[in-house]
This record gives C-alpha cells, structure tokens and sequence, in this order.
C-alpha cells in the first residue's frame, strides 16, 4: 500500500470531528472524501478539513462507486447505519474503522465479520476508551500482577440529565438508550481489562420513567447535531445489569440517560485477591502494606485524557491498514459486546437471566 492512504469518513456529525481531526494530524493519511445525509454537515465539515465539493457525497454508495480509489474508510453515523455502511465499503474492498456500538444487534455484527473475511480487510471497532492513559496504567499494574485474579467489578456510566437528543433518543436509529450508547464504553473497558473472558449469562433491567425531561429548566451538556425541539424519545433513560463470564468473574453495569441523582458519576471499580482499584476519574489503589491496609494514589497523572485519545486510536487503525500490525479492537470483541447488550435487553424484557451460550 502507498505511504498515505486516502480515507473517507461516512457521518459528519459530532463524533466525525474526533476522526476527521486525528487524520488531519496523521502524516500517512489524506482526508479523502466526506459522506453525510444532511448536505449542510457534510459541507460544514468540508470546509472545515478541505475537501473539494466534488468528493462530498449524500450517499454513502454513491461515493464508493464514485471514488474506487479510497483506502479505509471511519463509519460514525447513528447506530443503524453501521452494518450498511461498513458491509458496503468492505465489499468495495475498503478498510473500515466503526465507530461504537458495532451495530444494534449481533445479527448485524455477525454479518459485518462476514463481510470482512470475504473481503480480506480490517474491520476495527471503535472502542476509544482502549486507547486512554487511564487504560495504559491499569494494564500495567495488571501485568505486573498488583491485583491478583480480578473476580468482580463495577463499572458505572451515569448521567443526571444527560440524553443527547436527536437519533440518541429515536430506537430505531440507536438501538437503545444508554446501555448502548454509554455502557458499551465502559463494559468493554472493563471487560478488556480483566482479560476478555467469554460472556455466558447477564441478567439486567431497565427503565423508562423520566425520558428525555423536557420540563428541566437551564439544562446544559452535549447536543446531538440532529437534536430538534420535538425529538422522540422511545428509548430506556436508566440501566442495571450483571454479566457473568466463563472464568466466573462477574462485572456489574449501571448506566443511565437521566437519573435522580447528586450529579453525573462515571466510575470503575476492580475488585482483586491481592488489591482493588477504582477510577473516579482519577485511579486510587487499595492494598494491603505489611498487614495494614494501604490506600495508594499514583504520583502520575491517571484521570483519562481526551488529549490525544482519539489519535491514538486513528494511529493505530492507520498502522494495521499501512503495516498490518495485529489490531487491538477486532470486530470479534465488538460482536461479543453486541451479544452481551442484546442479552441484557432480551433479559429486560423477560425478567429473566439470559444465557448467552
């Protein structure tokens, strides 16, 4: 492959300027072409990274016929435009990087790996939190066997009045509220952490009682770009599950769009038989020290930096396409994921524990 690839990003929405802003900064890449349904983002963004009007396109099968020489290809639509969007440049015979979560359900997951087999090319999933300074820490001391086994832990995602708006609040287009939206994030970063076991049973419950709280007054945070006054709102505002996995370690999720509560929490706690951690955001270790319990904070900086996180990842996917270096987020871990919410929804709607093998 040639020393620049020329990439080609398909949803010019909010999570596009993450992408868009770390290939712009990689010297091996060339922003290529731009893709949206909404023609005044998809311009917005041209102008913005350079793209001649000739190579921004409506349609996402319209600029694959059009430009055969594209080399990879970032999916960060909606949710429900994954699987398409990722099978079609595949075939086109396209290296894609795909923003979380994979697809809205496994099925659609099982038929992207499908279509990168066949295709011969990289299928990368967009598990950015992988790729943080909080991670790299963790995994050190992990590795180094500061903790022990990892038996159990407790990885929470919860925001008080935190619903984005737009496609995030429409089923159809997400596939759910924030479980698939927020606790993917930290599900997979727990998971991957203590040793990407094998799913075999969650059980989990979830919960539509406050919406999207249109009565809050003053209320601030993240929009989506397609956010509107009368967005709908049909997806669940509030999360609690247990997933279990083959080794028998357990990770309880809790994740929430609104919820009565102080204020937004995102926390990971790790349970070991030789010390515990907890990021909060920054990461405080509990041991023991010559019989007395021993509370540890690093002298290092370990609060998750947004500088340069998403680079790293776009550096790493840039490296498997030019170098074919083995790639730390395989479409096998995202669909894996797939199967662990559809479980947790599935066991929503039952009341019942859902077993995945």
């Amino acid at each position: 492959m040639a020393d620049t690839i020329k990439v080609a990003v398909i949803g010019c929405g909010g999570i596009s300027g993450m992408h868009l802003d770390a290939y712009q900064k990689n010297p091996h890449t060339e922003i290529y072409a731009l893709c949206d349904i909404d023609e005044n983002q998809v311009n917005k963004r041209g102008e913005e990274y350079g793209v001649p009007a000739q190579r921004r396109f409506l349609n996402f099968e319209d600029m694959l016929a059009a430009l055969p020489d594209i080399d990879a290809v970032s999916v960060c639509t909606w949710n429900s435009a994954h699987a398409p969007c990722a099978i079609a440049a595949l075939k086109a015979g396209k290296h894609v990087l795909c923003e979380k979560p994979m697809a809205l359900n496994a099925q659609e997951a099982q038929a992207m790996i499908e279509a990168a087999r066949a295709s011969g090319k990289l299928l990368m999933i967009g598990f950015v939190r992988r790729f943080g300074n909080d991670c790299a820490i963790l995994q050190d001391l992990i590795d180094h066997d500061t903790f022990g086994e990892i038996y159990y832990a407790k990885a929470t995602y919860l925001r008080r009045n935190g619903n984005p708006g737009g496609w995030f609040g429409d089923k159809a287009r997400s596939g759910g509220g924030p479980l698939i939206d927020l606790g993917v994030h930290v599900i997979d970063l727990t998971r991957y952490l203590m040793g990407n076991h094998k799913p075999v049973s969650v059980y989990g419950a979830t919960f539509q009682k406050l919406k999207n709280r249109p009565d809050v007054k003053l209320a601030e945070g993240y929009k989506s770009v397609s956010a509107t006054d009368h967005d709908l709102c049909d997806v669940e505002d509030a999360v609690t599950a247990l997933i279990r996995f083959d080794n028998g370690s357990v990770i309880s999720v809790e994740a929430s769009f609104t919820l009565n509560l102080e204020k937004d929490k995102g926390d990971i706690d790790f349970f070991g038989t030789k010390a515990g951690a907890k990021l909060d955001p920054e990461l405080h270790v509990y041991a023991t020290m010559n019989g007395y319990m021993t509370n540890i904070d690093l002298a290092a900086r370990t609060a998750l930096s947004f500088d340069g996180l998403f680079a790293n990842e776009i550096n790493h996917f840039v490296d498997c396409v030019r170098l074919g270096i083995p790639c730390k987020n395989p479409a096998e871990d995202g669909l894996a994921l797939m199967r662990i919410l559809d479980g947790i929804y599935e066991s929503a709607r039952t009341g019942h524990e859902v077993i995945l093998v």
